[in-house]
This record gives C-alpha cells, structure tokens and sequence, in this order.
C-alpha cells in the first residue's frame, strides 16, 4: 500500500515537473549524464596537454572540482583532513547542523566516515567520496571491506601514499597498506604517476558500477609526463607502456605512482650502459589483472625479466616479476626526514635500480 502511493503521487510529480522526475530516476538508477563522456574526455585531454607538475593529491582536488560541475549526486568528506586529503572545492558546501550541504567534515573515525559512505550508497542516489590519510585506511579497513562485499560505488580518496609522507614519520607512512588494499576481493585501487592518470583514475571510479575505488595519492610533487592518446585510452588498462626502450627490450620496468618518473630516469641510465629497457605504468593491478592474456603478454612481454619499483612492500610484485626478477621497494618502516631525502636513503634512485637490474640480467 505504502508504496502503491508513493508510485501514484511520483507519477503525478513526473507529468507536473518532468526534468526533475527524470533526473531524480537518473541519480537513484546511478547512471551518469548524458554529456558524461563528452565532458571528462574533455577534461582529461586538458589536464594532458597542460603537464603541471603535482602532487596526485593536488591532481585529485582539481578533478574532483572538474566532476562537480556535472555530478549534483556528488557527496564529498574527510576524517578532519580536508585540508590535507584535499576532498573539498569551491562548489561543496559543508554540511552544518541548520544547513543542507554536500561536503561532510566527519571528524576523527575514519571508520564511521565509510561506513556512513556505505550506507548512503547503498541508499542510491548518491556518489559519495571521503579522505584521509592512506595510513588510517587500517582503521577504516572493515568499512571498505564491506563496501567491496556489497559491491557498492563508494571512493576512498587516500593521501600521503608513501615514505613521501617525510617528517611525521614511520606512524604516517604507509609501507604495506596499498598492497594490503588491492588484496581485498572487488576493491580497485589505482595509484596515478601524474595529473593525467589520476584524472583517469577519477574517471573510472565515478564509471565503475559493481564495487568500491580507492585512490592512492601523494603527497609530494610529481613531474608531468606527455602522453598520446593511445596512451591514454590503455591508462583505462590498468598498465600501459609510458616510454618504450630503444632497441630489443632487454628488461621491462614496472612502476606505479611517484615511482614511474624513477624508473623513466633509470630508462635512460640504463640506455648509457647499452641496456634497452621498456618502461610501463602500472596504475591499478586490479584493473590489469581483469584484462585478456593477449593485452597483458602485449605490455608484460614473456619470457623478458622484469623489476618493479614501487615504496611499499616488495612481496606484492613478486605475481608480476616472478623469482629471476627484481623488485625495488622497502620492507621496513620508515623514518622521519624530508621525503626526497627518504627516497634516497631507501635506494629509490637511478643508481639502484641500474644495480637490480645488472643483477637480475
């Protein structure tokens, strides 16, 4: 009965006031507009060709302005971080006791902030996203877990992603969380190397349907690199080849994040020492690992070694390297000093990952 009525007097709302009826049914079916692709298209090819060297969480702040202005379902917040996590923009208005927003500041609970996340999803209507730090997504693991069970959109906007993280220390600097995330079943999580793969990445989380995304995102500045548009549409792969070698591929360097402008410099390190390498961006294993053999043996060519570069744990990489690779990553907490310095005491230099791969060959 209760629902009888409500059928009639929706019916009766749809012929007075027809726009709103239709984009109401829009939001709760959780399709997207009809200018979507048109416009993020748009925005990422601009986001391309201007090659601003940022942070990926600067990166995510501006596409999250960018999907705003077409995404009225949009629900954004932060565990007491939005200055941070950089969650919120102009448009959002935050939520207050005696006023509607769409920006929620949750506080400290980080767990509270998805679990919410979830249960508004699973409402409809509604696209929610919520940041903190990457560290803290162990307190919030349970609420993502069950986000990835119940196969529900929500977006978990997670920062300071590394060892970059610099002087807070071993305390805020996830070592084995990005890996301990792309573990849980139907979770996705993309690690963007620039502005334009996290654009990407931002893209594919609003368009993905049947689970949860997490973007992992830095801190520290990263360097803009040029991409074509065949790139581009493979970034939707999960992992693409971003510079290929010279010559016959001698050895295939597989990075994520920060760490692909590394292995791009150790391209060229290694073509000074007359060793050819191919280097691919691997922003989401979840994605990649989805795709047919033909595509993955395409940019993982068989029977060539390979050696992954990522600051997190390095056991991960071992499905992608196997035994006779090499992964340059860290095992140990971290310490507290500025990142770039942190980097280099932990070996993610040229110079290191040249002596992995002279190993490993």
């Amino acid at each position: 009965m209760v629902e009888k009525s409500w059928d009639e007097k929706f019916a009766a709302y749809a012929v007075a006031f027809p726009a709103e009826a239709a984009e109401f049914k829009r939001r709760m079916a959780g399709e997207l507009p009809a200018n979507w692709k048109e416009v993020t298209d748009a925005f990422v090819k601009a986001t391309n060709e201007k090659g601003e060297n940022l942070a990926s969480r600067q990166a995510s702040q501006k596409a999250i302005a960018a999907l705003a202005e077409i995404l009225p379902e949009f629900l954004g917040g932060s565990a007491d971080l939005t200055g941070s996590n950089l969650t919120s923009c102009a448009s959002f208005k935050h939520v207050s006791g005696k006023e509607l927003g769409n920006y929620i500041s949750y506080g400290v609970r980080e767990f509270g902030m998805y679990a919410i996340m979830n249960g508004m999803a699973l409402h409809g209507g509604l696209l929610p996203f919520g940041g903190t730090f990457h560290m803290f997504s162990d307190y919030a693991k349970s609420a993502l877990r069950m986000a990835a069970l119940m196969k529900i959109r929500t977006i978990a906007v997670l920062t300071h992603d590394s060892i970059g993280q610099g002087e807070d220390g071993p305390t805020h600097q996830p070592i084995e969380n990005t890996s301990a995330m792309r573990y849980i079943p139907n979770m996705d999580v993309w690690r963007p190397a620039d502005a334009t793969e996290t654009a990407v990445s931002w893209v594919a989380a609003v368009e993905r349907k049947n689970g949860p995304t997490s973007l992992v995102l830095s801190r520290q500045a990263i360097s803009a690199i040029a991409h074509d548009d065949v790139q581009i549409a493979a970034m939707r792969k999960g992992a693409y080849v971003i510079s290929e070698a010279a010559g016959a591929v001698n050895i295939i360097l597989i990075a994520t994040g920060s760490e692909v402008t590394l292995a791009m410099k150790s391209q060229a390190a290694l073509a000074a020492e007359g060793i050819n390498a191919r280097v691919v961006s691997m922003p989401s294993t979840n994605v990649f690992d989805r795709q047919d053999q033909a595509y993955k043996d395409s940019i993982l060519i068989p029977g060539v070694k390979r050696v992954a570069i990522e600051a997190g744990v390095t056991d991960f990489w071992r499905k992608y390297v196997g035994l006779e690779g090499g992964v340059v990553g860290i095992d140990t907490f971290g310490e507290s000093a500025p990142g770039n310095v942190l980097f280099e005491h932990f070996g993610f230099t040229p110079e290191n990952v040249v002596k992995h791969v002279k190993a490993v060959l």
